[in-house]
C-alpha cells in the first residue's frame, strides 16, 4: 500500500522529539486574565451599587493607567506591546479593589502606574515578578499616604461606615458606639477594645454586637464598610467557583489560607472565652479582603509556589502572617502584607519542594 505524501509527513512530525513542553493546553495567558476578569465582575458591579458610582470612576483610572505605563514600558524596553492580554487589565482592577471607595483620583493613578512599572515590567514583564504588582501597588500607596488609604470609607445613611442600619446595644457607652460607627469592622474589631479599656469596660458588649448573626449576614451579602473589594463575601466565592472550574486555580492555597486564619482565630478567642466562637471565626474569615486575598492574589500564577505541596506551606504561612497583624500588628488588616511576604519566600518553598526526579540520585 502506498502512502501517500501528507500522511508521510505527518508521520514524520510525530517522530520528531522536541523540548519541553511536552503536554500542551488550549487555554492560553489571554483566555486566562479574561476569565479572572469575568470572576471578578459581579463583585465589581456590586461595589459600585453599593458604594455609588464614584467607584466605577476609581476602577476605570486604574485600569486606564496600567494600561498606558505597560504600553509606555514596553514600548521604551523595546518589547512588544501587550495590553491586550488583559494582565494590565487585572492588576490595575485588583488595585482598585483594595483601595477606599472615595479616595481621590490620583492615588489609583500612582498606584497602578508603580504596581506596572517598579513591580512587574523592572523585573522582566509578566512571568518575572517576584511580588504580585496589584498588591505592591498597594502597600506602596499605604506607606505614602496612609491618611487616603485608611479613612475615605463610604458612608452609609446616618453616617455608619460599618454597616447598614447597625444594631447596637442600649447598654452600650454612646462613645462606643462613635468610635465604632464610623469604622469598618476590622477596623472597629482593632479600636473598639481600647476605647472600652480608657472607660474601664468589659469587651463582651463589643465582641456581641461584631460576633452576631445580623453581622456576619452583613458580611456575607455585602453591605459593610470597607475597600471596593471587601463588599460582598458571595459574589467573591461566586467568582472563585468559576476559576475553580474552569481550572485556573485550585483549592490548594485558598482552602489553607483561610483554613489556617479560621483555626487561629478560633484558638485565640476559645481561650478569651468568646461565647459566639463560631461567629468569631466567621467573621474573621467573611471580613476585609480575605476572600478576595485568598481566592484572586494569593493563587497569582506567577508568585505562588508550583507544586501542590508549595502551595498548601504558602497558604498556611499566609494565613499565620494575617492573622498575627489582625490581632497583634498596627494594622487591622493584615492579607496584603501576608501574600507579599510569601511571594518573597515562594522560590525557596519550590526549590524544597520540587518534586524528584525519576532515574537520578
Amino acid at each position: 500500500m502506498e502512502i501517500k505524501d501528507a500522511d508521510k509527513k505527518r508521520l514524520l512530525e510525530d517522530l520528531v522529539l522536541s523540548h519541553a513542553p511536552h503536554i500542551r493546553d488550549t487555554q492560553s495567558v489571554p483566555l486566562v486574565m479574561w476569565l479572572v476578569v469575568l470572576a471578578l465582575l459581579p463583585a465589581t458591579v456590586f461595589s459600585c451599587y453599593i458604594y455609588g458610582l464614584y467607584v466605577a470612576l476609581v476602577i476605570a483610572v486604574s485600569i486606564i493607567s496600567a494600561l498606558i505605563s505597560e504600553s509606555i514600558m514596553q514600548y521604551l524596553l523595546k518589547k512588544t506591546i501587550t495590553i491586550n492580554d488583559g494582565s494590565a487589565v487585572i492588576t490595575g482592577l485588583l488595585l482598585a479593589m483594595n483601595l477606599p471607595p472615595h479616595v481621590p483620583l490620583w492615588i489609583p493613578a500612582i498606584g497602578s502606574a508603580f504596581a506596572i512599572i517598579i513591580a512587574k515590567q523592572l523585573f522582566g514583564g509578566l512571568g518575572y515578578n517576584i511580588f504580585n504588582p496589584a498588591l505592591a501597588g498597594r502597600a506602596f500607596l499605604l506607606a505614602s499616604w496612609p491618611v487616603e488609604m485608611t479613612t475615605l470609607w463610604h458612608k452609609f445613611p446616618g453616617g455608619y461606615v460599618i454597616t447598614q442600619n447597625p444594631i447596637f446595644d442600649p447598654s452600650m457607652p454612646q462613645q462606643l458606639v462613635d468610635s465604632i460607627s464610623g469604622a469598618t469592622p476590622l477596623g472597629a474589631l482593632k479600636e473598639g477594645p481600647k476605647v472600652l479599656h480608657e472607660l474601664s469596660l468589659q469587651t463582651q458588649p463589643l465582641y456581641d454586637f461584631l460576633f452576631s448573626k445580623a453581622m456576619i449576614k452583613s458580611l456575607f451579602i455585602g453591605n459593610i464598610g470597607g475597600c471596593i473589594g471587601e463588599t460582598s463575601a458571595l459574589l467573591l466565592l461566586i467568582g472563585a467557583l468559576l476559576l475553580l472550574w474552569k481550572r485556573i486555580i485550585t483549592w490548594h492555597i485558598p482552602v489553607s489560607y483561610i483554613a489556617t486564619v479560621a483555626l487561629i482565630m478560633g484558638i485565640y478567642y476559645y481561650f478569651q472565652g468568646i461565647p459566639n466562637l463560631q461567629y468569631a471565626i466567621l467573621f474573621h474569615v467573611l471580613s476585609g479582603g480575605l476572600i478576595l486575598g485568598a481566592f484572586f492574589m494569593a493563587t497569582d500564577m506567577v508568585t505562588s509556589p508550583v507544586t501542590k505541596t508549595g502551595m498548601i506551606i504558602f497558604g498556611i504561612g499566609c494565613g499565620i502572617l494575617a492573622s498575627v497583624i489582625r490581632l497583634w500588628g498596627g494594622y487591622p488588616e493584615g492579607v496584603s502584607y501576608s501574600i507579599l511576604l510569601m511571594n518573597a519566600v515562594t522560590p525557596l518553598i519550590d526549590r524544597l519542594t520540587r518534586p524528584k526526579v525519576f532515574g537520578t540520585r
